[in-house]
């Protein structure tokens, strides 16, 4: 049995992250010694793992918490996990697809001013009017 402490530093999650993940039942509330501390068992950090490495990959805590739920039934088909993840790979693409465009666009703007001072600045007048923009972001 682990205390939150030592369950922290064994999964890399910080123990005010580990309290709200059991306030939003995530991971069941531990067991408590007489002294009133937590105890977790590895049952409890295996979940902790699983749950850090799928929020380190971006997914939301109610896609986590589906996901959670499916692998309570091991012998039903992993369709609603592909799925998830399909559709977290989808967001994540159109995520990146947009950063390209603005990191395009900040670029055009960054290397675009040639003045020598504020007035004539091609990156506040790119601010100032979105219609310099070469593409709508």
């Amino acid at each position: 049995m682990l205390s939150i402490g030592e369950l922290s530093r064994k999964t890399g999650v910080k123990v005010p992250t580990i309290r709200y993940y059991e306030q939003m039942k995530l991971i069941n509330a531990p067991e408590r010694t007489s002294g009133n501390q937590r105890r977790y068992s590895k049952a409890e950090r295996d979940r902790l793992s699983f749950i850090k490495h799928a929020r380190d990959l971006g997914l939301s805590i109610e896609d986590i918490r589906e996901l959670l739920s499916l692998s309570a039934h091991p012998e039903q088909p992993c369709a609603g996990a592909n799925q998830i993840a399909a559709n977290h790979l989808n967001s994540v693409r159109e995520r990146i697809a947009k950063l390209q465009r603005l990191e395009a666009e900040l670029a055009r703007i960054a290397t675009g001013c040639h003045a020598d001072n504020i007035k004539n600045c091609y990156v506040i007048e790119s601010l100032s009017n979105h219609g310099l923009c070469s593409e709508r972001h």
